[in-house]
């Protein structure tokens, strides 16, 4: 099935107020072009170096989502151009977030990653450090001018259990809902999308299910 039909087809099973972010990441810009004639302005790169390649070649009216794991020593990359970072998991992180942003004018938006999963692999904050980052972020003199903390993240455990799924979502979306500053819930990728919009998400980052498996 094409890359606009099966774009379209998710459109169509998604809320007006979700956000969809299409999760281009190693797919070739022709494939990104096929989504970008179809209506698509957002997608979501997990490496630095092949965003900015992607960026630097398609249309400047798209808005770039680091969904992965960032290092800060790679944050200086992508500081001119990315609209919103998703996995920020560290205080150090959104200092040089705000840093890089500082030296092109700029103000990026960030997502602090909540660790909800059973898993070793996955990254995140817990409730306290999340609640600590918080305070700081809130507090004026902070040095943060260019930086905007909108919301959190997070990832379910990898599983076909649906029940803990839901469990895990319900808990983040919980979080969330203590934090009545915070606008956006990004939660839910291709396996679960429905599932995470149910319990409240704002935000779906969808991969496979548009551009096919990798």
């Amino acid at each position: 099935m094409p890359i606009a039909a099966n774009l379209l087809e998710i459109q169509a099973t998604i809320p007006e107020n979700v956000t969809l972010v299409a999760v281009s990441k190693t797919k070739p810009v022709s494939d990104l072009m096929q989504a970008y004639q179809a209506g698509q302005r957002i997608f979501g790169e997990n490496k630095i170096q092949e965003m900015t390649d992607k960026w630097e070649e398609m249309p400047k009216d798209i808005q770039w989502h680091m969904i992965g794991h960032v290092q800060t020593n790679k944050v200086k990359y992508m500081a001119e151009y990315v609209s919103l970072v998703h996995g920020v998991d560290s205080l150090k992180l959104l200092q040089e977030i705000n840093r890089q942003a500082a030296k092109h004018k700029r103000i990026i938006a960030c997502l602090l990653q909540v660790y909800i999963a059973e898993e070793e692999s996955k990254f995140g904050l817990d409730e306290n450090e999340l609640n600590e980052i918080l305070q700081f972020v809130q507090n004026d003199k902070n040095g943060l001018q260019n930086i905007k903390v909108i919301g959190l993240m997070g990832m379910a455990t990898f599983t076909d259990n649906q029940a803990q799924i839901k469990k895990e979502f319900q808990h983040l979306k919980s979080i969330f809902d203590k934090h009545k500053q915070l606008t956006t819930l990004s939660m839910g990728m291709s396996g679960d999308y429905q599932l995470a919009i149910e319990c409240g998400s704002t935000m779906v980052r969808i991969g496979s299910s548009i551009f096919g498996g990798r």
